[in-house]
């Protein structure tokens, strides 16, 4: 996840900054109005937190203009605890409003439940066959058994759960990944892929697969096969070919 921080307050930027990253989340701040504007056109956010008082602009004025271009959740900080401003700045377009001061816990909470619900997913545990993951803390259990993961890898396998049956292009993992900075080829996630599919393995029984490779396409998570002929399967999966690094 990335995530625009729009404040002036430097000790606020640094604690929340480093907040986020130590829970994996990746973060770019800006301390005035008109800079977040530009850089929120420029690059593709998954959330976006304002200040309501910057030194340039008002936080109602950066809101509705954002609100022309992006549809990315926006979360309001701010000091003043009135209703009535809250209900304000809801209506101006905001999805959430924290009160400051506010513990790093609940700022995550808000965060996530503010991501799921733009992906539309208002459970926080999703499950397919023996595989759970947990948004809001960011893991995967196979089988019962915690699966360790590289943060990329995890968030391949998290929007492929997000999404199962429905084919992924390595366009969007790379986009998912890297958000349009200094993207790599796109043969790396076939490389993270086949990383995932061999942890997986280790507590999986033999022959179940839940990522299928779309030739040409890209991949999709299901209800894995198990012990079926080429035949039984859809017309376009097919299995690997003996030694491919997918």
């Amino acid at each position: 996840m990335k995530v625009l921080l729009v404040e002036d307050h430097e000790p606020t930027v640094s604690a929340i900054t480093e907040l986020l990253k130590t829970n994996g989340i990746d973060c770019d701040s800006c301390e005035e109005g008109e800079s977040a504007l530009q850089i929120s056109r420029f690059y593709r956010y998954d959330l976006i937190i304002i200040d309501l008082l910057l030194p340039d602009m008002h936080g109602y004025d950066l809101l509705t203009k954002i609100r022309t271009f992006s549809n990315a959740p926006i979360l309001i900080l701010s000091g003043q605890q009135s209703v009535s401003d809250k209900v304000k700045t809801l209506g101006f377009g905001a999805d959430d409003y924290l009160t400051k001061p506010f513990s790093g816990e609940e700022l995550i909470a808000r965060i996530k439940a503010l991501a799921r619900r733009s992906e539309g997913h208002a459970c926080s545990i999703i499950k397919v066959g023996e595989l759970v993951l947990n948004l809001d803390h960011g893991s995967v259990e196979v089988n019962g058994n915690p699966l360790q993961l590289t943060g990329k890898e995890y968030k391949i396998l998290e929007l492929l759960m997000q999404r199962k049956g429905v084919i992924i292009t390595k366009t969007t993992f790379l986009d998912k990944l890297y958000s349009g900075i200094d993207e790599p080829e796109e043969k790396i996630i076939d490389v993270f892929v086949c990383k995932i599919r061999k942890k997986l393995e280790k507590f999986l029984p033999s022959g179940r697969n839940y990522i299928e490779t779309i030739w040409g396409r890209g991949y999709v998570l299901r209800e894995p096969f198990s012990n079926e002929s080429v035949e039984s399967r859809p017309a376009d999966v097919m299995p690997l070919p003996p030694g491919a690094a997918n």
